[in-house]
């Protein structure tokens, strides 16, 4: 089977490398926050959690750490779309730039989470990207049920 449309693959393939940049940026923001709170990670109990030590650090710290598991959750079922527009053969066109505009829009939220972190904006760039994950999906269906 020779795969044609494949392109919807670049944006799916940006939002991951997106989400290992940010799991390196919440490293880096995290062990300087425990270390200015005098947080020792060595001598934390066993099985210690990152939950049990989020009310001794800055609230900007946390929310780092909140959209990555953001990035955890809904791209799952965008990487998954895209996948499947891929094969289908539809992975141009339209859907390529939903696919695009998605990646797009989550990064903004990323940023705009992880710096300023007003929830109106925030709400406003999840319900765009959760729009071009919806039209997506529906294409995805469309593609491979007719």
């Amino acid at each position: 089977m020779t795969l044609t449309n494949t392109s919807i693959l670049a944006p799916a393939a940006a939002l991951v490398l997106w989400s290992v940049c940010v799991l390196f940026w919440v490293v880096v923001t995290r062990f300087a926050a425990f270390k200015k709170s005098g947080v020792e990670i060595s001598s934390s109990e066993p099985g210690g959690r990152y939950q049990e030590l989020e009310p001794v650090l800055p609230p900007s710290v946390n929310w780092k750490s909140h959209n990555y598991t953001h990035l955890m959750e809904q791209p799952t079922l965008f990487y998954a779309t895209a996948i499947i527009l891929a094969l289908a053969g539809e992975g141009s066109g339209l859907n390529l730039a939903l696919a695009w505009a998605y990646v797009v829009l989550r990064v903004a939220h990323s940023l705009w989470q992880s710096i300023v972190n007003t929830i109106p904006v925030r709400i406003g760039l999840f319900a765009l990207s959760t729009t071009c994950l919806a039209v997506l999906s529906v294409n995805a269906v469309v593609s491979t049920v007719f």
